[in-house]
């Protein structure tokens, strides 16, 4: 009955161009840069979230390449395991001009920072030839923006009563290059060039692959849709959320900051997210104290 179950509904599946998400939702946006510049010639594993949910509403979706859901926990070792059968098929392939299909495994900070993060350090750890992308908005975006351990420490998010300015947001960054990851990278959607050349570099490039893009939430940042791109990129040029790139462990590019740089309250100014540091010298300079960090840790 089960595989009678999944047949019936691999068949009654539609392929279109529509997704359900948000008007000018960013993560869509980015994964549609992420798709374009793989090709067709792409498997893609995708953990529950935002961008699951809104483009693959039975019976349609609006992926024209393979695409598999799994539960928040699980992206990375069903990537694992599509890496090992492509390597059987490969091995035992008499038609080697065929070429190996790209691995796409991506997630939210949700299936990233959190629920999948012991499975994904595993698939590191393991060399798996897979290219994981995280589209990070900061929270549980598709729940009522939860908290998760993406979210800056300064934010106020659902179901928080109270934001801990001594909580910081997991550097997943630094524990991509405790895993020894060949390729890491973090970039933002509002510079989509960087972000495509990031992904055109990481298909050079064979094992695990990390790349981390900032997506914005228009209702659980509480912005405007008109905000957002310069929301974003205020977010690079403040030093908050840099763009960089590590290849085999040392930093290969990177892109300063404007002089004179940006201060962070120019960056929340327009987020309802931060509307309580506005007025409040003491934890705004806390926040301004990251971004300066930032700027002189990688010299930007």
């Amino acid at each position: 009955m089960h595989s009678l179950n999944m047949s019936v509904k691999m068949t009654m599946t539609k392929l279109s161009n529509h997704h359900t998400a948000c008007l000018g939702c960013a993560q869509i946006v980015a994964a549609r840069l992420v798709i374009d510049q793989l090709g067709p010639n792409t498997i893609v594993v995708n953990a529950t979230g935002c961008l699951e949910v809104t483009t693959t509403t039975y019976p349609h979706s609006a992926w024209q390449v393979p695409w598999i859901h799994s539960l928040f926990a699980n992206a990375a070792p069903i990537g694992s395991g599509i890496d090992a059968a492509l390597d059987y098929l490969t091995i035992n392939n008499k038609k080697k001009s065929i070429p190996r299909p790209t691995v796409l495994v991506q997630g939210g900070d949700g299936a990233t920072f959190d629920i999948g993060f012991g499975a994904l350090t595993a698939s590191w750890s393991r060399g798996d030839n897979l290219l994981y992308i995280c589209y990070d908005n900061e929270g549980y975006a598709n729940t009522g923006m939860q908290a998760s351990l993406s979210t800056p420490s300064l934010a106020q998010a659902s179901m928080k009563t109270k934001y801990n300015k001594y909580l910081n947001k997991r550097d997943m960054i630094a524990i991509a290059l405790a895993h020894k990851v060949p390729y890491i990278a973090q970039t933002n959607i509002a510079f989509p060039l960087d972000l495509k050349e990031k992904i055109a570099k990481a298909q050079t490039i064979k094992g695990p692959r990390y790349i981390q893009i900032l997506v914005p939430c228009i209702p659980g940042w509480k912005i405007k849709l008109s905000d957002q791109m310069t929301i974003a990129r205020l977010a690079s040029e403040t030093g908050l959320y840099p763009l960089l790139e590590f290849t085999e462990g040392q930093l290969t590019k990177k892109m300063a900051v404007p002089k004179p740089t940006p201060p962070v309250k120019e960056y929340i100014r327009n987020q309802g997210r931060y509307s309580h540091l506005l007025n409040n010298d003491t934890d705004l300079k806390i926040f301004q104290n990251m971004a300066d960090d930032n700027i002189k840790k990688y010299n930007l």
